[in-house]
């Protein structure tokens, strides 16, 4: 399973969000890359959760 990881945002209005990192392999290739993206912090296990 690829590791997962989250950063909190710490200044101004970002402490609602997160900085979300997750592994994911490529169909084509096979390859690993990282997927990254910001979401609120409620939403954070639910994208993990997804495929």
């Amino acid at each position: 399973m690829a590791k997962k990881t989250v950063a909190t945002l710490q200044k101004g209005s970002g402490r609602g969000h997160a900085k979300v990192i997750k592994m994911v392999k490529s169909p084509q290739s096979g390859a690993y890359m990282f997927r990254e993206e910001v979401v609120t912090n409620e939403e954070v296990k639910d994208y993990f959760q997804k495929q």
